[in-house]
């Protein structure tokens, strides 16, 4: 996607789920969400192990099942569980996947595509936002 792409996409979105939350400050997944719900976002944590704990204000989500429709599902997995994250993503209706630094799925991505999903690959939000001003 090119910077006004992801530029128009981060303005579109209001709620997004964050696949592979974790409560530990210290990992990225805890700072990107905090991070997004600071900016705005309502923002869903999804950890099967945190299920029902509450987080930025949510209840934490054990699958994206649970969470229903969101406008972008931001996947903190590794690159060979993306695709089912992704799948999940087409499943509940989410208008956009966005894959984390180093999380890389063609075959999945193009599922996507296909599905009318926006896809943002090996990127992070947290870095996107200010670097493009938003």
């Amino acid at each position: 996607m090119t910077d006004a792409e992801i530029a128009s996409l981060l303005t579109r979105v209001k709620t997004i789920a964050v696949v592979g939350w974790s409560p530990k400050a210290d990992r990225p997944s805890h700072g990107v969400a905090a991070f997004l719900h600071r900016r705005g976002y309502h923002v869903i944590p999804v950890n099967p192990g945190q299920a029902g704990k509450q987080a930025l204000g949510e209840t934490v989500r054990a699958s994206l099942a649970d969470v229903g429709p969101v406008d972008m599902v931001d996947i903190f997995r590794r690159s060979e569980e993306a695709g089912a994250v992704v799948d999940q993503a087409i499943a509940i209706g989410a208008k956009a996947v966005w894959m984390q630094l180093g999380v890389i799925d063609e075959a999945a991505a193009e599922r996507a595509r296909k599905a009318g999903l926006k896809v943002v690959m090996n990127r992070c939000p947290a870095i996107e936002i200010p670097r493009l001003g938003l």
